[in-house]
């Protein structure tokens, strides 16, 4: 949910909500209350809470009124009846009432003190209107603050004399339930804005402000260099996306921090293994030259192979040196390619010539065989192609373990592609190992890699030179039998073959 959205609906909450709830509790007890107020002093009227307060105080006296009236008319002896007089004054009372009672000019009956209306009568008497021949008047009159509804029914007693019989009301701004019934609608009405209040900003904190807090607390982790959290946010909104893009940063700060780690890691195992592989050819060389200065090589035959053990171990110094150049080459992703269409027959044709003088001379069984036809061609780097050849038969060569060794090439053709395949009867690899043996610095045996020299690395530059031209490279191997290193070329193609093949 969008925060635009949000803020409507807090709008909603705030105002709609909390107007349409406070309407439907009013109404509510505006109902309730105008039928407590009915049953309690059994007038009727739908404007008991909201109407005139002359009006409803009116109402209140009206039964007692009609009974005064028809007592006066049939029978007024009985307004003279203390007992009588005294049972409707404490009914009035019970209404917010008093009864008084005028004989002649003369007041026979005071029921105001015993009413307890919180004044005293002695302005209201002196005020009481003249009889008025029978007619029953009602008016206002006010004592100070306080107003004063009065009724007069007027009669004559049993000895003809004339009387009045006073009906005297106090009214307030309205009946203390009517009071009630309104402070309990206030109330009310704070409640609900109270409590839209409390929703509406756990609701905001819910939404906005905790993943806020999430993500300053992550925030603060990244800082002190954590970098080993999820930060989790269901929130679908802006502040839930901006949660998300900091977590995907995270990731790609910790995958950063992680790749960082091993190319540090992998850096100091290429130095230590090229020291080492370094320090056993200066190890021999200084040997040989010392053995030539002290005299040892006494012979021209001993001097001579003293001299051309010396230059294989400077060539062997001089490949590991080329293999780091290279390495920092790949690492930077800058191999330099000089991409060339060559013919396949002819191009091994001629490494297989210059590997077979090695493999004599090292007593090493070597095979060649090629079923490719002679204008085959591939699209490849001649030099890095040439480095692919010689880093595996060189990584043959040092784990054979037989007598005699062998090393076979094998080129066949396979469709789009050339697939070449290098094979020894070495020792092998194990099938755990087999899967990672292109892996920058992996060694199946550090022990056994380490006495027979190698950065670790050579594999893994095969691998990446084959995959930028365009190939792909596996191995297979049984333990103790020996390894076949397998990589394809796709064929170069003119552009009327390919429709042809396409055709097809």
């Amino acid at each position: 949910m969008k925060i635009k959205t949000k803020l409507l609906i807090a709008f909603i909450t705030v105002t709609v909500v909390p107007l349409l709830l406070i309407y439907l509790m009013v109404a509510g007890i505006a109902n309730y209350g105008t039928r407590t107020v009915r049953e309690t002093y059994g007038i009727s009227g739908s404007d008991i809470l909201f109407g005139n307060s002359a009006a409803i105080f009116d109402r209140l006296t009206e039964g007692i009124q009609e009974e005064v009236e028809e007592l006066a008319e049939t029978d007024p002896e009985s307004m003279e009846n203390p007992d009588l007089l005294h049972r409707l004054n404490r009914e009035l009372s019970a209404r917010y009432s008093a009864a008084v009672v005028r004989k002649g000019e003369d007041i026979f009956y005071d029921g105001m003190s015993e009413a307890s209306l919180g004044v005293s009568g002695t302005k209201i008497l002196s005020d009481l209107p003249e009889y008025g021949g029978g007619e029953n008047r009602a008016g206002i009159y006010f004592d100070d603050q306080d107003g004063f509804l009065l009724k007069q029914v007027d009669f004559r007693f049993a000895d003809g004399a004339e009387g009045s019989f006073f009906i005297v009301t106090k009214m307030s701004s309205s009946l203390p339930e009517v009071r009630h019934i309104y402070l309990l609608m206030v109330l009310c009405a704070v409640g609900i804005l109270v409590f839209a209040g409390i929703v509406l900003v756990f609701w905001i904190y819910r939404t906005l402000l905790f993943p806020l807090s999430r993500l300053k607390e992550a925030t603060n982790k990244i800082r002190d260099g954590n970098l080993d959290f999820t930060l989790e946010v269901d929130s679908d909104d802006e502040i839930g996306q901006l949660c998300q893009d900091f977590e995907e940063m995270r990731i790609r700060l910790k995958e950063s921090a992680e790749e960082k780690i091993r190319d540090d890691r992998e850096s100091k195992m290429l130095i230590s293994n090229i020291s080492h592989d370094l320090r056993t050819p200066l190890t021999a060389i200084k040997g040989y030259v010392e053995g030539i200065r002290d005299g040892v090589a006494s012979s021209p035959e001993k001097l001579d192979k003293y001299l051309r053990t010396i230059y294989n171990k400077t060539n062997d110094m001089d490949r590991l040196i080329d293999e780091l150049t290279l390495y920092s080459k790949i690492d930077t992703n800058r191999i330099p390619y000089n991409f060339a269409k060559i013919h396949v027959n002819d191009y091994f044709g001629d490494c297989v010539e210059e590997v077979g003088l090695d493999m004599e001379a090292r007593g090493i069984g070597f095979s060649y065989h090629t079923d490719v036809a002679d204008d085959v061609c591939v699209i490849a780097d001649p030099e890095q192609m040439k480095r692919v050849i010689n880093n595996i038969i060189g990584n043959s060569l040092k784990y054979l373990d037989k007598t005699p060794g062998k090393i076979s090439i094998d080129i066949r053709d396979e469709g789009d592609f050339i697939l070449t395949t290098i094979a020894d009867n070495g020792a092998g690899i194990a099938a755990a190992d087999l899967p990672k043996i292109f892996d920058r610095f992996y060694r199946t045996d550090a022990s056994r890699n380490s006495s027979r020299g190698g950065s670790g690395i050579g594999l893994s530059i095969v691998r990446k030179i084959i995959e930028d031209h365009g190939g792909r490279i596996w191995a297979t191997s049984r333990e103790h039998e020996g390894t076949e290193m397998h990589f394809e070329l796709r064929k170069y193609q003119e552009a009327g073959e390919i429709e042809q093949n396409s055709d097809h």
